[in-house]
């Protein structure tokens, strides 16, 4: 409703090509920045004494993400709708019927879109819209082309991963050279240790780059790229700065091959490579260079979802030593809460404070989030390899964390999906003094490191669908549910849910626009249920005779 382009009502000439208008109809399109709006919003921000965004595509995924939408209004976005959901409801017949539709409806399409005849066409097309890139209004960095008519598209199928109807010609990226000043280490929340070139600043593809990551030791050797080289740089896919390598002939004399350290640059624990990897790692919890990103993670709705502990308080916690581990988090209270400073000034010039308002809120949630299940803190520790499904089998294997930290490897490896990589690093990562450590300050202030078995086994439902594998697609229409949602409703009775499908899945249940899953489904015979199956499945555990 912020962005301006996007009608609240279609008009009236465009309802008559709605088979029923009783049903909704999923429009899809993608929301961009102008470059002048680009223009005038770092030029504002600049004038503020703030830094700017990097790109319009970067200003454009952070206008949305506001949680204020006054902001997202103010920031002059503008969309270009160019799909439809499920063609069936419209009576139209090809792509370019339906973006003349758009247009009639009130939608804001492409300009710059043409109807052709032969592959000699798109290619001149495609030649035309590379020499005149940089004079568009918008940032492109390719050009995409589908097939007219909607029932060749549906003859024609999807692969496992795009549509065999369209494919998109990318442009070849634009290179520049600069010089490498300096290769440092950046520590992340799992503990990786990644190599960053700084750079003397170049402007490539709309935006300065001043810093690349290069990923790994074994690259760095790969390209041969060291300190004091003039190297080339592009964006890959417009987007993210990459190095390609150096310029050999302008290598000075003393350039020595660079190496990774071996002590953690943050808190000089020493660094680990397992056998078979390329990263270095520091598994120390305690290691602040971790610390924010394992707040925030920690905090997330898929670990103790503490609503309200979002991205800039636990900056300003953490900045002000009152937060360093995840525990730390359990001992705040709302009088400190409320006072914390914000990093901002009132017009009067006085600190802005958290506030009693939202410091009370932010205290239930924490104190909501001592009794999580298991799988939650358990995810929420950041362990290496260990994702929300993982958690919830070593949960559900060993029901306490005593438990869990007592097994063996082999005992850890037996898990259903664990296997040797990951009972080694969940076997480490408890056999780490400061992680302990952490975890005995979480049990000490109240967190729930066990789950009730006998509770757990009475509220249990029937595993009626035990042996099952489930693969969920399209939107949930009917029962207002997401497809976590269901998916988890499923696991409750059993079921396994995978993301993929395969001759080993069981059933696939088609939400609407159901997408390449399905015609996956198809082709390997897999059976495919409706909406009304699930709610069947779901209500009774039981799949319906005949599916």
């Amino acid at each position: 409703r912020t962005v301006r382009d996007v009608p609240l009502r279609l008009r009236d000439e465009a309802l008559s090509a709605i088979r029923d208008t009783e049903e909704p109809i999923e429009l899809r399109g993608e929301c961009y920045m102008p470059k002048s709006s680009f223009e005038s919003l770092n030029a504002a921000a600049e004038a503020n004494g703030k830094s700017g965004f990097a790109n319009p595509r970067n200003a454009a995924a952070g206008s949305l993400r506001q949680k204020d939408p006054q902001v997202t209004a103010h920031r002059d976005l503008s969309t270009f709708v160019y799909a439809v959901g499920d063609e069936r409801k419209l009576a139209l017949d090809t792509q370019w019927d339906l973006l003349q539709w758009l247009k009639r409806a009130g939608f804001h399409v492409n300009p710059d879109i043409e109807l052709v005849h032969s592959a000699e066409e798109v290619h001149a097309f495609c030649e035309r819209s590379l020499e005149r890139r940089n004079a568009l209004p918008y940032e492109i960095d390719g050009v995409v082309v589908k097939v007219n008519s909607f029932a060749q598209q549906e003859a024609m199928g999807y692969t496992a991963r795009a549509p065999r109807w369209a494919i998109a010609f990318k442009f070849p990226p634009e290179e520049k050279t600069t010089l490498l000043r300096d290769i440092t280490v950046q520590v992340g929340r799992t503990g990786k240790l990644t190599p960053v070139a700084e750079l003397d600043p170049v402007r490539v593809a709309g935006s300065t780059v001043a810093r690349a990551t290069l990923h790994n030791e074994d690259e760095v050797r790969r390209k041969d790229v060291r300190v004091g080289d003039t190297i080339i740089v592009r964006k890959a896919g417009d987007v993210i700065p990459e190095i390609l390598g150096p310029v050999l002939s302008l290598r000075p004399t003393d350039a020595q091959p660079w190496e990774m350290p071996r002590v953690c640059p943050s808190c000089q624990s020493p660094v680990v490579r397992e056998e078979g990897e390329v990263d270095y790692r520091c598994i120390s919890i305690d290691c602040p260079a971790q610390a924010a990103e394992r707040l925030i993670h920690w905090a997330s709705r898929g670990a103790m979802d503490i609503d309200g502990m979002g991205e800039e308080i636990i900056g300003r916690l953490i900045e002000s030593g009152r937060v360093t581990d995840v525990a730390d988090y359990y001992t705040l209270d709302v009088v400190e809460l409320s006072m914390l400073d914000m990093g901002r000034v009132n017009k009067d010039g006085a600190p802005i404070r958290l506030g009693e308002t939202v410091a009370k809120k932010l205290m239930a949630a924490i104190d909501e989030s001592r009794t999580r299940p298991l799988a939650r803190p358990l995810f929420g520790l950041g362990i290496r390899h260990v994702g929300k499904t993982m958690a919830e089998a070593l949960a559900a294997a060993f029901p306490s964390i005593d438990a869990l930290m007592a097994a063996s490897e082999e005992e850890l490896a037996a898990v259903e999906g664990v296997g040797p990589k990951i009972a080694r690093c969940v076997y480490l990562f408890f056999r780490t003094p400061d992680n302990v450590a952490v975890i005995e300050r979480l049990r000490k202030h109240g967190v729930s490191l066990e789950d009730d078995v006998q509770a757990a086994a009475e509220d249990a439902l029937p595993q009626t669908l035990a042996g099952l594998t489930f693969v969920l697609t399209g939107s949930l229409t009917q029962s207002g549910m997401t497809r976590d949602e269901a998916g988890a409703a499923l696991k409750a009775r059993g079921a396994k849910v995978s993301g993929s499908v395969s001759k080993k899945t069981s059933y696939v249940v088609a939400g609407e626009a159901a997408g390449s899953k399905y015609d996956k489904a198809i082709a390997l015979g897999v059976p495919v249920l409706d909406e009304d199956a699930l709610l069947h499945i779901l209500e009774t555990g039981e799949v319906p005779v005949g599916e």
